[in-house]
């Protein structure tokens, strides 16, 4: 056999193995889309999407977890549904702000404060804590046609 085509054989080959090898290695984050353009990446608490399609009124905890969380951090809801944010009196004063301008709460402080809002159109509704978004306290509405 030609030592020329060999080399090249065994050059290809070895290319293919690591690139293969490569593969099965790279991190597992990277399968796809991130939810809601990674808005969440950095947000505490955020593990799934909460599927509450089927209800009409929704609850999220203002300052879950160690006080800096909404929980849950993701809900897809239906159009006509009221989510409650409910003030767990941790981590300090919380807000609710849309990104987009569509809603806003006060500032909270105690347990039991609450604010709600009932979201009729769909689609995709990012907010976050205003002295704590830097700090992952981000969450998202998603509201799909049933």
């Amino acid at each position: 056999m030609d030592e020329f085509p060999r080399r090249r054989l065994l050059s290809a080959a070895g290319g293919a193995s690591v690139a293969a090898l490569a593969g099965c290695l790279g991190g597992g984050d990277t399968d796809g889309p991130t939810p809601y353009d990674g808005y969440l990446r950095g947000a505490n608490n955020f593990e799934a999407v909460a599927d509450r399609t089927d209800a009409s009124t929704v609850t999220v905890a203002v300052g879950a977890n160690s006080g800096l969380s909404f929980a849950p951090a993701a809900v897809k809801i239906s159009p006509e549904t009221t989510v409650v944010w409910e003030w767990t009196g941790r981590g300090g004063q919380h807000n609710i702000v849309a990104g987009d301008g569509s809603f806003e709460s006060e500032y909270y402080l105690k347990e039991g404060s609450s604010f709600s809002h009932t979201f009729e159109s769909p689609g995709v509704y990012k907010y976050h804590c205003t002295p704590h978004q830097t700090q992952g306290m981000l969450g998202v509405i998603e509201v799909v046609e049933p």
